[in-house]
């Protein structure tokens, strides 16, 4: 990490889940949250807890120099809604086959 940025990822403590108008596109009780320097906390869900048969993925890459290269998802309508980092940098191994969303709700404390 560059002097004074640091990227921590720990479980997330509550349900997460993506709604877009009226589909659920993820449930998970194991996503992970991701805190950034600069940036907002980010909860990156688990492959198998997102609904992928409603996404189609995306030309759109992006390269970040802490995290990797991201690839995208869509809706119809909504473009680059979700992403992943498929080979993430060491430091962020954990986030490999998960996915993030732009919202999420957080409903019940887990256990």
């Amino acid at each position: 990490m560059a002097d004074g940025h640091t990227i921590t990822i720990e479980q997330a403590t509550r349900r997460v889940r993506a709604v877009h108008g009226d589909q659920v596109l993820a449930e998970s009780d194991r996503a992970l949250v991701l805190r950034e320097t600069g940036c907002p906390a980010r909860y990156y869900v688990p492959a198998e807890d997102v609904r992928l048969e409603l996404l189609t993925p995306s030309d759109t890459h992006t390269y970040c120099p802490f995290k990797g290269t991201a690839s995208y998802w869509s809706l119809p309508g909504a473009t680059d809604l979700v992403w992943s980092y498929p080979d993430p940098k060491p430091d962020v191994a954990e986030i490999k086959d998960h996915l993030c969303f732009y919202e999420v709700e957080l409903t019940a404390p887990l256990p």
